[in-house]
Parts: structure tokens; C-alpha cells; sequence
């Protein structure tokens, strides 16, 4: 039976291919999500895609994923500096994470520099664009 991983992508994630092109790139969420799930076949891996705006939505996730999947890649966009919450979630759920962010959030502006999802992840990705989510479906295909 292939392992199962959920991809979670935060607020504004939506608008990737015309939200700051120069910045996110020109992909769409809909490419990235084909590609992951193309990515994840090829390595044996199930893969399940989703986004949300809403904070609480992808806390449900997170929480319903115990049992469901075997690990999560996340992208938890502007969350990522703000949301106890979802680190707490991960924290309960004690799931493989890897925080992916398609920018590299260290070269930007400085309130994006701290993420309360890295201390709770078990990798993160940064500034790949992307392949950052090809990245960690492969160190995911060899962790578990």
C-alpha cells in the first residue's frame, strides 16, 4: 500500500500564476498541485492536495490527518509567522512535516523571518520556487 501525504497550502496560495509573479513565479496552485501528485506517483507515494484562507479549516486538516495520512508537506503561506495554532496541531498529531514556502522567506522582509510551524517540522524548504514540493515528496518517499 502506498504512503499517503497531504499537501496543505495557506491564505493567498490561490492566486499563485498572478499574485506577485515576481516573487511566487508564474505557476498556478492547479500546476503545482498536478505536478506533486504526478511527483508523488512516480515515487510510490498517494498524494492528496488541498488550500484554505481559513486558519481553523487548515487546523481541521491537520487534526483529521492522524490516521488518514503518513505525513504532511505544508506551505502555510502568511500563517507561517503568526499561527500557534497550526503549530500546536502539528504538535498533537506527531506526523512527518515538511514547511515548504516557494520564496525564500529569509531574504525578505523581516516579520516573515520566524515561523511557529519550523519548530514542530520535521524539514523545511525555502526559496526552490516549485520544486521545493518535488524536494520534500522525495525526502518523504525516503523517510517513511
Amino acid at each position: 500500500m502506498a504512503h499517503r501525504v497531504l499537501i496543505l497550502n495557506g491564505p493567498n496560495l490561490n492566486m499563485l500564476g498572478t499574485r506577485e509573479p515576481q516573487t511566487y513565479g508564474t505557476q498556478t496552485l492547479a500546476d503545482i498541485e498536478k505536478m506533486a501528485v504526478a511527483e508523488g506517483k512516480a515515487l510510490g507515494l498517494e498524494v492528496t492536495c488541498r488550500q484554505s484562507n481559513i486558519e481553523g479549516e487548515l487546523v481541521t486538516w491537520i487534526q483529521q490527518a492522524m490516521g488518514q495520512f503518513d505525513a504532511i508537506i505544508i506551505n502555510p503561506g502568511a500563517y507561517s509567522h503568526t499561527s500557534i495554532a497550526i503549530h500546536d496541531a502539528f504538535r498533537a498529531v506527531g506526523l512527518p512535516v515538511i514547511e515548504v514556502h516557494l520564496s525564500n522567506i529569509y531574504t525578505r522582509e523581516p516579520f516573515r523571518h520566524h515561523s511557529y510551524v519550523s519548530p514542530v517540522a520535521t524539514g523545511v524548504i525555502c526559496g526552490l520556487g516549485a520544486t521545493g514540493y518535488k524536494l520534500a515528496l522525495h525526502a518523504l518517499a525516503e523517510k517513511l
